[in-house]
């Protein structure tokens, strides 16, 4: 058994095998994952886990060269002020532009998030 840090096996996976420039999504309970997109569900029941705690266990283990987020996660202000005091720049794009940026995706970490538009895509960066 592990002693700290992600202890979910698929996303410890999934975040090994990840190069420079691949990308994760973190997706509330609602966003639709497209065919062959690796789902990873973690949702429990309404606001388990919260779409925040997984981004915030995410930055921990993973190197984060970029985020993109949907322009109209500005109607949720909780969670995406807190996105922006996570991560230093996030670029914008319409919540269709990002659903359509899914296909692309090693995998969907769904969350049991019941707020809207609390989704992003995390870019993979190198340690060095």
């Amino acid at each position: 058994m592990k002693r700290n840090g992600m202890l979910n096996s698929h996303i410890s996976k999934v975040l090994a095998d990840l190069g420079h420039t691949d990308t994760i999504v973190v997706a509330d309970a609602g966003l639709p994952v497209p065919a062959g997109v690796m789902k990873i569900d973690l949702s429990l029941k309404e606001g388990v886990p919260a779409f925040l705690d997984v981004v915030k266990v995410l930055k921990e283990e993973m190197v984060v060269e970029n985020v993109t987020a949907a322009e109209e996660i500005g109607q949720n202000q909780t969670v995406h002020e807190e996105l922006k005091n996570s991560f230093n720049h996030i670029d914008y794009i319409s919540h269709e532009s990002l659903k359509d940026r899914l296909k692309d995706a090693k995998a969907v970490i769904r969350t049991g998030e019941f707020t809207p538009y609390a989704n992003c895509i995390l870019h993979a960066g190198v340690t060095f």
